[in-house]
């Protein structure tokens, strides 16, 4: 899974430009230097197995990369395309009139967390009072498929439905990548955010980790996310047909979050409670399922290792 989402998080920078082909990938490999030989060589061709195969599910495919020994395990990537004019579309060019479309919701900083908390009870006591174990492996689920999920239909319906800037949502939030995206824009615009998509009970989460000293600054914008959604100006008139088509397409929502005003304060939140959207996660069972698949895969390592072993894994790039 932490490969499919480090493709998907490689493959956005394309798709925020509208440029939903993909010509190459390079894979960059971290391979942690505390994983024994035997745990390395059952770890990393199942990391390069899943950014291989979301590779080929975008279409595209990895020809190259670099291999290094790391502290911690790390996996990233390189994604190039080559494209005419009429494949991609600057992100300079908002204007007053214009809504603002995201893709995905946010959160996943705070899911993952959470996830990890609840074998750590010193900070599981900070939000155990607003969000419960099975909240948590929902939460924490729905934010892994969010975050292994493409936004390639968001770059094709871009062009389909005349975007005027795009930018993808990642490590310096909504508010950090809305900032950026409105001071690049040829027009003196200024972006007004009314309704924030948030995973559910992740925001009664965040708020509970603040007070206790930890502040995610999730309901402020800069939670960092990973493999977020695409945060596209499009004209009104074209937005609510955008979010129809992509959700008949991922059988995903995509919302209308704010607006394009004229120039001032460069982005501004003006949601109020009402305009936090809880989105429901996944059962707990599913994540059960998983997790009863991962404890199988440990527990029964030496007979992994010795099957895995009978093919040659895959190359290590140098």
């Amino acid at each position: 899974m932490q490969g499919k989402i480090a493709c998907a998080n490689v493959l956005s920078d394309l798709y925020a430009m509208g440029v939903s082909e993909c010509d190459n990938m390079l894979m960059l490999l971290g391979i942690s230097i505390d994983l024994s030989h035997k745990e390395r060589q059952i770890v990393t061709p199942l990391m390069m197995k899943g950014f291989s195969d979301l590779a080929r599910e975008a279409g595209t495919s990895v020809n190259g990369g670099q291999t290094v020994l790391n502290p911690w395990f790390i996996i990233g990537g390189v994604a190039s395309s080559v494209c005419s004019e009429d494949e991609f579309i600057m992100p300079d060019a908002a204007v007053p009139g214009d809504v603002l479309v995201l893709t995905k919701p946010i959160g996943t900083q705070i899911a993952v967390n959470a996830h990890q908390w609840l074998e750590d009870p010193k900070r599981w006591s900070t939000i155990e009072g607003v969000v419960n174990r099975e909240q948590v492996l929902s939460a924490y689920r729905a934010a892994e498929l969010s975050m292994a999920r493409l936004n390639r239909t968001g770059a094709r319906l871009m062009r389909k439905y005349n975007a005027h800037a795009a930018t993808d949502v990642t490590g310096f939030g909504i508010k950090g990548h809305a900032q950026n995206l409105v001071e690049h824009q040829k027009a003196n615009v200024s972006f007004r955010i009314h309704t924030l998509p948030i995973f559910a009970h992740m925001a009664e989460a965040a708020e509970a980790s603040a007070k206790a000293g930890l502040n995610f600054k999730l309901l402020d914008g800069f939670s960092a996310e990973t493999s977020g959604g695409l945060l596209i100006s499009l004209s009104k008139s074209q937005a609510e047909a955008f979010c129809q088509e992509i959700e008949a397409i991922d059988k995903h929502s995509a919302w209308i979050i704010g607006d394009v005003v004229e120039g001032g304060c460069p982005v501004y939140f003006c949601f109020h409670s009402s305009t936090v959207l809880s989105l429901p996660g996944l059962p707990a069972s599913v994540h059960t399922k998983l997790s009863t698949f991962s404890d199988s895969l440990i527990q029964h390592r030496d007979s992994l290792f010795l099957s895995l072993s009978l093919s040659p894994p895959p190359s290590l790039f140098l």
